[in-house]
């Protein structure tokens, strides 16, 4: 036979645990609910003779309940703790980076087991638990876990931050700077891009590191060089061709960003069917 005490006072983690440990539907199993001291205590008396069953079944209800209940209070005591230099709305964009990670299968899977070995081995030898205390003061390997994502959910964060802000930047130049040049095509390939002038002469794209002034310290995609050739002449127009397939990506998405109503798309006309016939007359080769 085995008992087990759980001590909490939230209304909604009791209904919870009380609901799922009766649907477990097992005839030598009884759970009682009660107020001792300061706590409501949820009990759970087991008289079966397959405990390993029983101890399976009872941290797979309580590693749920944890990560429902427990896993966002600990993600913004974590960022308020590390990184309480940041304003609350950076908080905020931080703590849903490191949301969007934690809905990941394989993310989801570690902090799951990390929880069920912790449930799993305290139950055995304890006969109660402070249930907020066991999840602030036992998940060692948990917490470690998160405290991990929190500190690249804020590296991407500063990065997210420092592309904005090189984008706005690079707004205002274009936005406040002439023209150099009227219309440009851009020939956009998953393997070679080019960019042709309004008669359709190439023009070289300066692949001079040193010399380029508009590339960040961040790299948005091996497209840099075309987007300071671009900063460089300054067209007025911008006709992007696609050869190789119609999504816009990262390197895309910036260019119109950047260089907004100047920006247009084509997918089918005399130069994008030219360069794809190129194209594959090439690859037959």
């Amino acid at each position: 036979m085995k008992s087990f005490c759980i001590k909490v006072n939230n209304k909604n983690i009791q209904n919870y645990l009380l609901n799922n440990f009766l649907d477990l539907n097992l005839d030598s199993l009884f759970v009682s609910q009660n107020k001792f001291s300061k706590y409501e205590n949820i009990v759970v008396h087991y008289k079966g003779e397959d405990l390993e069953y029983f101890y399976k079944q009872f941290s797979n209800i309580m590693t749920d309940c944890i990560l429902f209940y427990y896993e966002d209070i600990l993600l913004k005591k974590l960022i308020d703790f590390d990184y309480f230099y940041f304003s609350e709305f950076e908080k905020r964009q931080i703590l849903n980076i490191a949301s969007s990670y934690l809905d990941l299968d394989n993310e989801y899977s570690k902090r799951y087991t990390l929880i069920l070995d912790a449930v799993y081995d305290y139950i055995k030898s304890e006969k109660s638990m402070i249930l907020g205390g066991f999840v602030f003061f036992r998940l060692y390997n948990y917490i470690k876990l998160l405290d991990t994502l929190i500190d690249n959910s804020v590296n991407q964060f500063l990065i997210q931050k420092e592309y904005i802000e090189f984008i706005n930047l690079l707004k205002v130049f274009v936005s406040s700077s002439p023209c150099q040049t009227e219309a440009v095509h851009l020939i956009y390939n998953d393997y070679h891009s080019i960019i042709l002038d309004e008669t359709y002469n190439i023009i070289p794209i300066n692949n001079d590191f040193f010399k380029a002034k508009y590339i960040s310290d961040i790299s948005f995609s091996e497209n840099d060089y075309i987007l300071n050739t671009l900063l460089t002449i300054l067209p007025k127009k911008i006709t992007i061709h696609f050869i190789s397939s119609t999504k816009e990506d990262e390197f895309i998405n910036t260019l119109k960003q950047i260089f907004e109503k100047r920006i247009k798309i084509c997918t089918d006309c005399s130069i994008c069917n030219l360069y794809k016939l190129s194209k594959d007359t090439t690859n037959t080769y």
